[in-house]
């Protein structure tokens, strides 16, 4: 038992100690060339220590002799540093590992999606107020109040500036005397004509008297009336001293200051003082331009389809991922932009909230054609190429072969692809960047989500 337990144990340390003797070997070779080598460098770079032997006479001529004992000096040095080279990178070079081949890449692979999806038209448009109008005086004098902050909301009828009235309060006292007086004189010729037919109907007094105070009857109640129109302007003279909110919006900034002279005008004949801007702000319009082709397809669904032009649009502000707000369109312009090719559409947007301003930009998308069943990709699945774009496609044999296709717009954080796929076409989702066209990869099955959510749908 124990000596086979020896024999086992010599067996595994053999190759152990056989390498050991080499390594021994490769140390004492090492050494003795260094020596070596230590010893010719230095006969060759100090000639006096090479051993000279006497000068003999030439009839001994034992040079020949000494010259083949250096000629196989150096060939044994030579001999033994290539034995040297060999032991030391030999067994290194023999040691190393063959490279294994680069296994295949491995990417993701799936069969597109199959789904029907309208067509849809992509703009930018601009929310602008449905109502703006920039407050002006009508009246002239002297600002006395002002009844808000800058930029807060208002409603209709609120008060917001009070121009002095005292002088439009004694002009309406001034058109109420004129009146008195007019309905004064009125009563006085109402007395005068009937005296005068009475002293006519018993011959005391000729036609002409009573054609007179006939007239004068007549002038008295026309001033009457006269009087009575300018108490109407100078009552509405007044009730313009104090200007309000003509609808409900958010209100500027006020351009004057209390104790400045305004200028007015009615009937905007001379220069008026700005007093500040107001925009209503529900609901909103949203302007864009559309392409001449877009129009063109637009309106031949519209013609099949029939019925008014209201349409729903969906809208996203620039710092929206989904398209969660909708608005609809209510109005074409009647002409193309000569110079541009487009025509001028406008989609009404409700805003509830007061959340949206004048002014801000936003995307929308405009349902253009019926749905029709077209093919939808990961977006990172689809490289562009210059003008064109491609995906990637593995075959059966596992080798990667490029397609041209057509793409649309994002549904459900998918691309569409319009053309250039077939349904069976098994399309590298994932790792194109492993997919070179040519080469071979491991594809491994995956499945493409769709996300209704991404539209601000659901």
């Amino acid at each position: 038992m124990t000596s086979a337990r020896h024999h086992d144990l010599d067996t595994l340390e053999r190759p152990a100690l056989a390498v050991q003797d080499a390594a021994a070997a490769v140390t004492d070779v090492r050494a003795a060339w260094q020596g070596l080598m230590g010893s010719l460098m230095d006969q060759i770079s100090d000639p006096s220590k090479l051993e000279r032997e006497p000068l003999r006479e030439p009839a001994s001529a034992p040079r020949p002799r000494r010259r083949l004992v250096r000629a196989f000096a150096i060939g044994a040095v030579v001999i033994a540093g290539g034995l040297f080279a060999w032991l030391d990178y030999g067994p290194k070079r023999g040691g190393q590992a063959v490279a294994a081949p680069t296994p295949a890449p491995v990417v993701t692979v799936s069969q597109p999606l199959q789904r029907e999806v309208d067509t849809t038209a992509g703009f930018l448009g601009q929310f602008s107020a449905v109502n703006r109008v920039e407050l002006r005086a009508q009246v002239g004098g002297t600002l006395t109040e002002i009844h808000f902050q800058d930029g807060q909301i208002v409603h209709k009828g609120d008060l917001l500036f009070v121009i002095d009235p005292r002088p439009y309060e004694i002009k309406l006292a001034q058109a109420n005397a004129a009146v008195q007086t007019a309905e004064a004189r009125v009563a006085l010729a109402n007395n005068q004509l009937t005296r005068a037919q009475s002293l006519k109907r018993n011959e005391f007094a000729t036609q002409e008297t009573v054609d007179q105070r006939t007239s004068d009857q007549d002038s008295s109640q026309a001033a009457v009336e006269d009087a009575k129109a300018r108490v109407r302007d100078a009552e509405l003279d007044l009730e313009y001293c104090r200007v309000r909110a003509p609808f409900t919006g958010r209100i500027g900034a006020r351009q004057v200051s209390i104790g400045g002279l305004i200028a007015g005008s009615r009937a905007a004949t001379s220069p008026t003082t700005l007093l500040t801007t107001l925009v209503s702000l529900d609901p909103l319009y949203l302007d864009f331009d559309m392409s001449e082709s877009d129009f063109l397809t637009f309106s031949r669904e519209r013609a099949r389809v029939g019925g008014p032009l209201a349409s729903n649009v969906l809208i996203s502000l620039s710092d929206e991922n989904g398209f969660a707000r909708e608005g609809t369109l209510d109005f074409i312009d009647n002409a193309l932009d000569r110079s541009s090719g487009t025509i001028h559409a406008r989609a009404t947007v409700p805003n509830a909230d007061l959340f949206l301003a004048p002014g801000q930009f936003a995307r929308l998308r405009v349902a253009i054609a019926p749905p029709a069943p077209v093919f939808l990709l990961p977006d990172a699945a689809v490289v562009p190429d210059q003008s064109q774009h491609l995906v990637m496609t593995v075959g059966p044999d596992s080798v990667v072969k490029p397609k041209i296709v057509t793409t649309g717009d994002l549904r459900g954080g998918l691309r569409v692809i319009r053309s250039g796929l077939d349904v069976n076409d098994r399309v590298v989702i994932d790792g194109v960047v492993h997919a070179m066209p040519g080469a071979k990869v491991a594809p491994q099955d995956g499945t493409i989500h769709y996300d209704a959510s991404a539209d601000g749908r659901g």
